[in-house]
Protein backbone atom coordinates (compact mmCIF):
# COMPACT_ATOMS: atom_id res chain seq x y z
CA UNK A 1 0.00 0.00 0.00
CA UNK A 2 1.41 3.69 -1.05
CA UNK A 3 2.36 5.95 1.97
CA UNK A 4 1.23 9.65 2.23
CA UNK A 5 4.65 10.55 1.12
CA UNK A 6 4.14 8.44 -1.97
CA UNK A 7 1.01 10.19 -2.99
CA UNK A 8 2.14 13.93 -2.26
CA UNK A 9 4.87 12.52 -4.69
CA UNK A 10 2.15 11.65 -7.28
CA UNK A 11 0.17 15.17 -6.63
CA UNK A 12 3.97 16.84 -7.28
CA UNK A 13 3.83 15.03 -10.55
CA UNK A 14 0.10 15.87 -12.08
CA UNK A 15 0.59 19.50 -10.88
CA UNK A 16 4.35 19.31 -12.32
CA UNK A 17 2.34 18.50 -15.70
CA UNK A 18 -0.46 20.95 -14.98
CA UNK A 19 1.36 23.89 -14.67
CA UNK A 20 3.80 22.78 -17.54
CA UNK A 21 -0.08 23.35 -19.65
CA UNK A 22 -1.51 19.80 -19.68
CA UNK A 23 -4.46 21.25 -17.98
CA UNK A 24 -6.38 17.82 -19.77
CA UNK A 25 -4.36 15.90 -17.25
CA UNK A 26 -7.50 16.40 -14.90
CA UNK A 27 -9.40 13.95 -17.27
CA UNK A 28 -6.65 10.97 -16.27
CA UNK A 29 -5.72 11.97 -12.87
CA UNK A 30 -7.59 8.33 -11.72
CA UNK A 31 -5.46 6.60 -14.18
CA UNK A 32 -2.57 8.18 -13.30
CA UNK A 33 -2.98 7.40 -9.39
CA UNK A 34 -4.40 4.00 -10.00
CA UNK A 35 -0.63 3.14 -12.56
CA UNK A 36 1.38 4.41 -9.55
CA UNK A 37 -0.35 2.06 -7.11
CA UNK A 38 -1.83 4.74 -5.30
CA UNK A 39 -5.02 3.24 -4.25
CA UNK A 40 -7.38 3.34 -2.19
CA UNK A 41 -7.18 5.88 1.24
CA UNK A 42 -4.33 6.93 -0.05
CA UNK A 43 -5.75 7.64 -3.87
CA UNK A 44 -8.51 9.51 -1.72
CA UNK A 45 -5.49 11.84 -0.23
CA UNK A 46 -3.88 12.22 -3.33
CA UNK A 47 -6.91 13.34 -5.56
CA UNK A 48 -8.29 15.60 -2.60
CA UNK A 49 -4.81 17.43 -2.78
CA UNK A 50 -4.55 17.62 -6.27
CA UNK A 51 -8.43 19.31 -6.64
CA UNK A 52 -7.48 21.17 -3.89
CA UNK A 53 -4.79 22.58 -5.14
CA UNK A 54 -6.10 23.19 -8.96
CA UNK A 55 -9.28 24.78 -7.02
CA UNK A 56 -7.56 27.08 -4.85
CA UNK A 57 -4.84 28.57 -7.82
CA UNK A 58 -5.15 31.82 -7.57
CA UNK A 59 -5.27 32.01 -3.95
CA UNK A 60 -2.18 29.86 -3.51
CA UNK A 61 -0.31 31.67 -5.92
CA UNK A 62 -1.11 34.87 -4.37
CA UNK A 63 0.50 33.67 -0.83
CA UNK A 64 3.13 32.55 -2.38
CA UNK A 65 3.81 35.56 -4.57
CA UNK A 66 3.16 37.84 -1.24
CA UNK A 67 6.98 36.04 0.41
CA UNK A 68 9.04 36.28 -2.75
CA UNK A 69 11.37 39.21 -2.75
CA UNK A 70 12.10 40.68 -6.05
CA UNK A 71 11.05 37.25 -8.21
CA UNK A 72 7.73 36.16 -9.31
CA UNK A 73 6.30 32.64 -9.42
CA UNK A 74 7.88 31.91 -12.97
CA UNK A 75 11.12 32.78 -11.84
CA UNK A 76 10.89 29.32 -9.62
CA UNK A 77 11.54 26.04 -11.38
CA UNK A 78 7.95 23.80 -12.17
CA UNK A 79 9.11 21.17 -9.44
CA UNK A 80 10.02 23.63 -6.66
CA UNK A 81 6.69 25.22 -7.80
CA UNK A 82 4.36 22.11 -7.85
CA UNK A 83 6.54 21.26 -4.21
CA UNK A 84 5.06 24.77 -2.98
CA UNK A 85 2.07 25.11 -4.56
CA UNK A 86 0.80 21.66 -2.40
CA UNK A 87 2.32 22.54 0.69
CA UNK A 88 0.74 25.52 0.50
CA UNK A 89 -2.39 24.20 0.12
CA UNK A 90 -1.86 21.85 2.88
CA UNK A 91 -1.18 24.78 5.19
CA UNK A 92 -4.31 27.07 3.92
CA UNK A 93 -6.83 24.49 3.95
CA UNK A 94 -5.74 21.40 6.07
CA UNK A 95 -5.64 20.67 9.98
CA UNK A 96 -2.40 18.95 9.76
CA UNK A 97 0.62 20.39 11.94
CA UNK A 98 2.00 23.12 9.50
CA UNK A 99 6.35 21.40 10.56
CA UNK A 100 5.10 18.04 9.47
CA UNK A 101 4.13 19.81 6.08
CA UNK A 102 6.85 21.71 5.79
CA UNK A 103 8.99 18.76 6.69
CA UNK A 104 7.35 16.57 3.99
CA UNK A 105 8.16 19.67 1.57
CA UNK A 106 11.76 19.94 2.44
CA UNK A 107 11.79 16.07 1.48
CA UNK A 108 10.21 16.02 -1.62
CA UNK A 109 12.30 19.07 -2.77
CA UNK A 110 15.64 16.90 -2.12
CA UNK A 111 14.61 13.96 -4.16
CA UNK A 112 12.92 15.74 -6.67
CA UNK A 113 14.53 18.83 -7.41
CA UNK A 114 17.83 21.27 -7.74
CA UNK A 115 20.23 21.82 -4.86
CA UNK A 116 18.87 25.09 -3.44
CA UNK A 117 15.24 24.18 -3.45
CA UNK A 118 14.78 22.41 -0.10
CA UNK A 119 16.34 25.96 1.03
CA UNK A 120 14.26 27.75 -0.41
CA UNK A 121 11.32 25.86 -0.14
CA UNK A 122 11.88 25.94 3.85
CA UNK A 123 12.01 29.67 3.97
CA UNK A 124 9.39 30.33 1.68
CA UNK A 125 6.98 28.09 3.77
CA UNK A 126 7.84 28.66 6.67
CA UNK A 127 6.83 32.61 6.32
CA UNK A 128 3.11 31.24 4.95
CA UNK A 129 2.94 29.04 8.11
CA UNK A 130 3.33 32.50 9.79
Amino acid sequence: MATRAQARESVIGLLYAYDLGNEGIVKFVDEILEDKKIRNKQKDFALKLFNGVVNNLEKIDTEVTSHLDKRGLDDIGSVEKSILRLATYEILFESLDKPIIINEAIELAKRLAGDNAPKLINGLLDKVAK
